[in-house]
């Protein structure tokens, strides 16, 4: 009798959220068979021999789910990245291979068969050209006799296409169809730097707008060197390859010479000569090796451009001049008016005048560690263009002033005069 109601007592012991371990004895009587234990929904009993104590359980089950979430969450987000990498891939190789690439006959079309010529360099002719969507574009073919070979068709075509900037002349796509090889440009219809800066140019430009140029051209030239991944050097860097917009913003052209590093830790390119008379560093001009350094100089050559109006090699009757060979003595006696182009007419504060002198000398250094960096030299002419403006400012404030003072003394001598009538 005892037996049946301890049977029944114990066998009714589920849900009542019982805790610690259950007693050997009865644990005992469970497994021999004499006693039937009913004891589910109770989370918090042992049930065990030797009893195994839960340990903080309330506290171990979030910190597993929270850790099983997390895990989960960084499993999608590296999907999401990897997916993402490989349709930017996908989507750049179809950019490459399929809707930047024409064919020769749609070169032809878009030339009107090579009626039009705007312009010829290294690479080959430069054609006008109209696109079907009515876009004037600039192509320039490859010539078969170009000192260029397909490797350097290649090589440009590869970088211009991922290389976008504000100062650096866009390719809108390409043309590869067996010996006919082409790249089809934005069109700049304002033409080159050195047109207008030549004397025949009867539209001086002002000093202001040669100092934006300088701006503009910077801050291309620093992309290349310090935004690109890995660095570019252009190469061939001059005043003809610098082009106009409409608005007369400056943009960098003529990427065929352009090397990429092989890699971020290297410090030069060793290549064939390349650039053109004038505007290479003799340092590098006689070791053929080019590195940022080297179209950081022909940068300063190309400000000396703009300050003077003068070309890099100054043709003379006799002889040809170096233009820092013209420039530097001048300099040396501390006479800026004398080197700064005579068709400004004095329009030009002297302290921006002597800045952007500095900045040209510091590019033009003998030594590598002396030249100025890219990134230096763009925020050096931001400020020298910043200080011009501010003068112009203050003498368009103090001519009005005076024009309002002119006025105001017309005003009393009139009323002066009235007076005197009255009376």
């Amino acid at each position: 009798m005892n037996c049946f109601i301890l049977q029944c007592i114990c066998s009714g012991l589920g849900g009542n959220k019982l805790e610690g371990p259950v007693p050997e004895a009865l644990l005992l009587k469970y497994r021999d068979g004499t006693l039937v234990l009913s004891l589910g929904e109770n989370l918090d009993l042992c049930q065990s021999l030797p009893c195994q104590k839960k340990k903080n359980k309330e506290l171990v089950i979030p910190l597993v789910a929270t850790s099983a979430v997390a895990a989960v969450l960084l499993i999608f987000i590296a999907l999401s990245i990897y997916k993402r990498k490989k349709r930017e891939m996908v989507t750049e190789s179809n950019i490459n291979l399929k809707n930047r690439q024409y064919s020769y006959s749609e070169v032809v079309r878009a030339t009107d068969n090579f009626k039009n010529t705007i312009g010829e360099g290294g690479f080959g002719k430069v054609y006008l050209g109209i696109m079907r969507d009515e876009t004037q574009v600039a192509i320039k073919l490859l010539s078969q006799s170009s000192k260029q070979g397909y490797k350097e068709f290649k090589a440009e075509a590869e970088i211009l296409v991922r290389v976008h900037h504000r100062n650096l002349v866009s390719l809108i796509g390409y043309c590869d169809e067996g010996e006919n090889k082409g790249l089809i440009y934005e069109y700049i219809a304002n033409g080159n730097l050195r047109q207008h800066l030549s004397v025949t140019n009867a539209n001086v430009l002002k000093w202001n707008e040669r100092l934006q140029i300088a701006v503009d051209a910077a801050n291309g030239l620093e992309y290349l060197h310090n935004g690109c991944k890995p660095p570019i050097i252009h190469r061939d860097f001059k005043s003809t390859n610098i082009l106009l917009n409409e608005n007369m913003q400056a943009k960098i052209a003529d990427f065929g010479l352009s090397r990429a590093f092989v890699a971020e830790n290297d410090t030069h390119v060793s290549t064939r000569p390349a650039g053109t008379l004038g505007y290479l560093d003799p340092k590098f001009q006689a070791t053929g090796n080019l590195n940022r350094k080297s179209d950081v100089y022909s940068f300063g050559i190309v400000l000396f451009e703009l300050i003077t109006g003068c070309p890099a090699i100054i043709r003379g009757p006799e002889e040809n001049t170096h233009i820092l060979d013209w420039v530097c003595p001048i300099i040396e006696c501390g006479d800026i008016q004398k080197i700064v182009d005579p068709r400004l007419k004095g329009e030009f504060h002297t302290n921006s005048a002597w800045k952007a002198t500095e900045i040209a000398l510091s590019c033009v250094a003998r030594a590598s560690i002396q030249k100025s960096d890219m990134s230096e030299v763009s925020v050096e002419l931001k400020e020298c263009l910043a200080l011009e403006m501010t003068h112009a400012r203050s003498q368009r404030m103090a001519t009005e002033g005076n024009k309002t003072t002119s006025r105001n003394s017309v005003s009393l001598e009139l009323q002066s005069d009235i007076v005197a009538l009255a009376r």
